[in-house]
C-alpha cells in the first residue's frame, strides 16, 4: 500500500451506504471540507439529521460517480462490488469497507498532531490493530520535539492550563505546546505541562505583593518574541479570560499585528471548588454562581457583593490577602451562619479544604495558616464539603510552578 495524504476541501464525493460505518466516514470528510453527497434507501440519524451534507433516499446508480473525487462504499458486500468496478471504470478513487483485500485504497486510523502533524496508520486490514498503534503513537507523539524547522511567521496562543493537573490540559493546549518555540508562563500553571514542549521557557509569574515582571512588559514579550518569527504560547493557570487578563494580552497582540488565538482552559473557580465537593450550583441550594477577585485592599472594589442574592453562590479568587475586608463586606447582607470554605491548592497533592462560617471564616483561616493559592466559596453549597469531600482523582504529575 502506498502511502497518500489527500487534500478534501472542495472535492466531490460520494458515500454509498448511510449505517454506522458510514456514518464515521462521513464525520472525517465533513470535517475535512468535502462536499458529501450520501446515497441510501436508508440512513442512521447521524447521517439523516446532518444539514452539511446531500442525502438521496434512493438506491445506487452508476452515474452517480460523474465527477465524485473519491468515493466510500459503505453499503453491503454486493452493492460496493459494483460500486468499486463502476470507480475502477472511471478512474475514481475508491474505498471499499466491506473487503479490505478487494479495496483498492484504505482509510487509515488517523493520529493528528500539532502544527498540522498527521500520521495514518494502516492495520493491514485489521481496524483493531489499527487502533492499537494509533494509541501509541499518540504517547509517542507527546514526547517528540515537533517544533517547526522552517522559517514561518510568528504568533501568539494564550493557553488555558487548568487548575493544576496535566490531565486537565485541553488537547489543543498539548498541540501547541509540542510546537511552540517559545513558553511564557505563569506560577500558577501545571508544572508538569512543560513536559510537553521542548521550547525556551520565559517565567513571568506573579505572587502576592511581589510583581517582577509587570503586565506591560509580559505583552511586551509575546509581541517581541513572535515578532522574530517565534510560535509563542502564553501558558497561564485556570482559563486566560478569566480574571487572567488575556483580554489585555490579546489586545497588544492584535495591536501589534501578530497572528494570535485563545485556548479556553478548565477555570479553577469551578474546578477547585468541584475538588473539594463543593458544586457552585445545587438544586434547592444555588441557583447560580459569581466569580469575582478580592485582589486588593479597597473596599469599593468588592462592595457589589453585598447586592448578590444568598441564592448565589460567591467564589472569590486571589481572596486570602482580603479575606478580613471581604467578609465585612458580606456580613452587612448575609447571616454570620453562611456557610463558606476556603480550598487551598485545588487539583494538586497538597489540596487542602477549611469551612467555616462566613462569622468566623477569617479566625479558622488565620489559624489554619492558609495562604495562597486559594479560592475562598460563600453560600449554601459551601457546607456540602462536609457530606462529599474531596472527590478529585488528582494524577501523580499534579503540582504548581509556584511549589
Amino acid at each position: 500500500m502506498y502511502p497518500v495524504f489527500l487534500r478534501l476541501a472542495g472535492k466531490r464525493v460520494l458515500v454509498v451506504g448511510a449505517g454506522p460505518v458510514a456514518a464515521r466516514r462521513v464525520d472525517t470528510l465533513c470535517a475535512e471540507g468535502a462536499v458529501v453527497t450520501v446515497v441510501a434507501p436508508q440512513a442512521v440519524p447521524e447521517i439523516s439529521a446532518r444539514t452539511d451534507l446531500q442525502w438521496q433516499r434512493r438506491e445506487w446508480l452508476p452515474e452517480d460517480l460523474d465527477g465524485v473525487w473519491l468515493v466510500q462504499a459503505c453499503a453491503s458486500h454486493e452493492v460496493n462490488a459494483r460500486v468499486l468496478a463502476e470507480a475502477e471504470r472511471c478512474g475514481t478513487w475508491c474505498v471499499d469497507a466491506s473487503d479490505a483485500q478487494r479495496s483498492p485504497a484504505w482509510t487509515g486510523t488517523s493520529v493528528p498532531g500539532p502544527d498540522g502533524v498527521h500520521v495514518a496508520v494502516s492495520g493491514g486490514g485489521d481496524p483493531k490493530r489499527a487502533r492499537i498503534l494509533a494509541s501509541v503513537l499518540t504517547e509517542a507523539m507527546a514526547k517528540a520535539d515537533l517544533r517547526s524547522t522552517r522559517p514561518s511567521a510568528g504568533s501568539v496562543a494564550l493557553v488555558g492550563a487548568g487548575p493544576g493537573d496535566p490531565q486537565l490540559l485541553t488537547i489543543r493546549a498539548r498541540n501547541l505546546l509540542q510546537a511552540a518555540a517559545v513558553v511564557v508562563v505563569d506560577r500558577l500553571a501545571p508544572r508538569a505541562a512543560l513536559a510537553f514542549t521542548h521550547a525556551r521557557i520565559i517565567h513571568v509569574g506573579k505572587s502576592p505583593g511581589d510583581h517582577a515582571v509587570s503586565q506591560e512588559d509580559i505583552n511586551a514579550i509575546l509581541v517581541d518574541e513572535a515578532a522574530k518569527g517565534n510560535r509563542v504560547v502564553r501558558l497561564k493557570g485556570g482559563d486566560p479570560f478569566v480574571l487572567g487578563r488575556g483580554g489585555e494580552e490579546l489586545a497588544a497582540c492584535l495591536a501589534a499585528g501578530i497572528d494570535v488565538e485563545v485556548v479556553p482552559g478548565i477555570t479553577s473557580a469551578v474546578a477547585v471548588p468541584a475538588a473539594a465537593g463543593i458544586p457552585v450550583t445545587h438544586r434547592g441550594m444555588a441557583t447560580g454562581f459569581l466569580v469575582a477577585t478580592a485582589h486588593g485592599e479597597d473596599p469599593a472594589l468588592v462592595k457589589h457583593l453585598a447586592a448578590i442574592p444568598p441564592e448565589i453562590t460567591i467564589v472569590l479568587l486571589m481572596g486570602v490577602r482580603s479575606l478580613q475586608m471581604v467578609t465585612d463586606v458580606l456580613l452587612s447582607a448575609r447571616g454570620p451562619d453562611t456557610p463558606a470554605a476556603i480550598v487551598e491548592r485545588g487539583w494538586t497533592p497538597r489540596q487542602r479544604t477549611v469551612t467555616a462560617t462566613l462569622g468566623t471564616v477569617v479566625e479558622t483561616a488565620r489559624l489554619q495558616q492558609v495562604a495562597a493559592p486559594s479560592i475562598v466559596i460563600v453560600g449554601e453549597v459551601a457546607a456540602l464539603h462536609e457530606q462529599f469531600g474531596d472527590v478529585a482523582r488528582v494524577s501523580p504529575d499534579a503540582g504548581l510552578i509556584a511549589d
